[in-house]
């Protein structure tokens, strides 16, 4: 395991932006990172090794499965960690860096790109990691599949072995962004020829022991993780506790270890115990979005996408919902942190008048905004001031709550105007891609431009670092000028945990460690 992998940040270190280089390995940015409020055991000492992790998690439902093309929030995201590894991992500075994928280099042009299988990983039944598990992981994401990674490896043409430890990928255009790709979490390594998934064999740390999607999951260790100082849990028990309170309850109790999505309102009290602690990431977090399909009336009007903009107070909800554990959004899923953002785009303000102008010029139809605590905590109170907002523009907007089981299949993708949450990717070409090209998965609004496509592509191959930030902020810009997105925050990460649960801290893309707890955290 490579220092890079094994490293974590001490508390309050601000990272560096990495400049984009020529070496894939190096291709990156930082993220402005705040340790622990309450001083838990951060990444010190030497990892020990037993005990049973207790998670506390939101962010799943009884539709989970154990398939990776499947994933859709951070439960499923969690325990998929614990059992399989990744073919390239994100580090704590926004890294691209090797897993299951050792190293890799490209020809001129990022069209050709050579990849080394780290050797001496085995699977759980004790099969060895070869180029023919790494191909048929990728191409699980290819070809006739509903997985959200299609679109990211829509570009391979080719996929060759060259030995057992080396594949070559070709790309039908250059693409800088692929380590970035292949760092998706649906793109798992899973033996060759695999179909059931319910009996998952994988070379994760830990071995899947029960399975209740919706109520439980448990893993045992497997005894011989190939990671040094990794994997150090006799067993890890993640509960689904869909409620914020619950979950901070459970935590204060001792009856679990660690939490995430701390609601923000009630930081104080697990920063206040004797017994617990809050690890905290600045504007890296979720976007909380309400997004707006823009091929279904009445939002295929430009005029209404203008009126929603206009018509929410965006920071009353972050100091309000949020008690300013969030930066004020500006209808692109771009973090501020990230160094592409766009920092000359205009902040859409809060303004009732223009909110009313554009409502009455797109025929005042009627609005209803559906959303569920199942989207993402605070999803609710954020729906009903924006409401109360709209109403200060003569707008009356209906918000419908829904359940929150099952609201990734049954509600969003599915209704006209909904609450999401978009977690970081560590590439903008990831965001960008997978939320706003035309053809995208996951594109939830809806929105097709093929000169924003166009636009995307040409970024990709674009080395010259003044000319990319140039067509990523014009990138931005569309969307914020015509898109169905209105993204009102971007959140901090706020997770809970036990004082005594040691190698924790910020992480840039996702929280808890990068949902990979279970992997680098111990008992102190």
């Amino acid at each position: 395991m490579t220092d890079r992998i094994s490293r974590q940040n001490k508390a309050g270190l601000l990272l560096d932006r990495r400049e984009l280089m020529k070496t894939a390995a190096a291709l990156g940015l930082g993220y402005g990172l705040l340790g622990a409020l309450g001083q838990p055991a951060l990444a010190a000492g030497t990892p020990k090794k037993g005990g049973t992790l207790r998670l506390g998690m939101e962010g799943g439902s009884a539709s989970d499965s154990l398939d990776p093309r499947s994933i859709a929030d951070s439960i499923p995201v969690n325990y998929s960690y614990q059992i399989w590894n990744g073919l390239i991992e994100v580090d704590n500075a926004g890294n691209a860096v090797g897993e299951l994928l050792e190293s890799w280099e490209y020809k001129p042009g990022a069209k050709e790109w050579i990849f080394n299988v780290r050797k001496g990983v085995t699977f759980h039944s004790g099969k060895t990691l070869d180029a023919d598990d790494i191909i048929y992981s990728i191409n699980l994401h290819r070809g006739e599949t509903k997985s959200a990674a299609k679109t990211l490896l829509s570009g391979i043409t080719e996929i060759k072995k060259l030995s057992p430890s080396q594949i070559q990928i070709t790309l039908s255009e250059g693409n800088l962004n692929l380590p970035y790709n292949l760092t998706d979490f649906h793109i798992l390594g899973v033996p060759n020829g695999a179909t059931d998934f319910s009996k998952p064999d994988g070379t994760g740390a830990y071995k899947l022991e029960t399975f209740e999607p919706g109520i439980r999951v448990v893993t045992k260790n497997s005894g011989h993780y190939w990671k040094q100082g990794c994997g150090n849990f006799d067993a890890i028990e993640l509960q689904y506790i869909p409620d914020s309170s619950s979950r901070m309850q459970a935590l204060l109790a001792g009856q679990v270890d660690a939490i995430n999505r701390l609601d923000p309102k009630t930081v104080e009290i697990i920063t206040g115990a004797p017994d617990t602690a809050v690890v905290r990431t600045k504007a890296t977090g979720n976007r909380y979005c309400f997004v707006a399909l823009c091929d279904t009336d009445p939002y295929s009007n430009a005029d209404l996408r203008w009126a929603l903009k206009y018509g929410i107070d965006r920071k009353k909800i972050v100091d309000t919902v949020y008690q300013g554990y969030a930066t004020v959004g500006n209808d692109t899923t771009i973090s501020p942190m990230n160094k592409y953002f766009a920092k000359d785009l205009p902040q859409t303000p809060y303004d009732p008048e223009k909110a009313a102008f554009h409502y009455k010029k797109a025929g005042s139809p009627k609005l209803e905004l559906k959303v569920s605590e199942g989207a993402f905590s605070g999803a609710t109170d954020s729906a009903v001031l924006y409401q109360e907002a709209m109403k200060q523009a003569g707008i009356d907007l209906t918000v419908t709550r829904v359940s929150a089981d099952g609201y990734w299949s049954n509600v969003w993708l599915k209704e006209p105007f909904c609450a999401v949450y978009w977690a970081d990717r560590p590439a903008i070409d990831l965001q960008l891609s997978q939320t706003f090209l035309s053809d995208a998965s996951w594109n939830d609004t809806h929105w097709k431009r093929p000169d924003f496509d166009k636009l995307v592509v040409a970024a990709r191959v674009e080395e010259d670092e003044a000319k990319r930030h140039a067509i990523y902020a014009e990138a931005q810009t569309m969307i914020h000028d015509d898109g169905g997105l209105i993204c009102f925050a971007v959140s901090d990460y706020l997770d809970g945990y036990a004082k005594n649960v040691a190698g924790v801290g910020p992480h840039p893309r996702f929280d808890m460690c990068d949902q990979r707890l279970g992997e680098k955290a111990w008992f102190a």
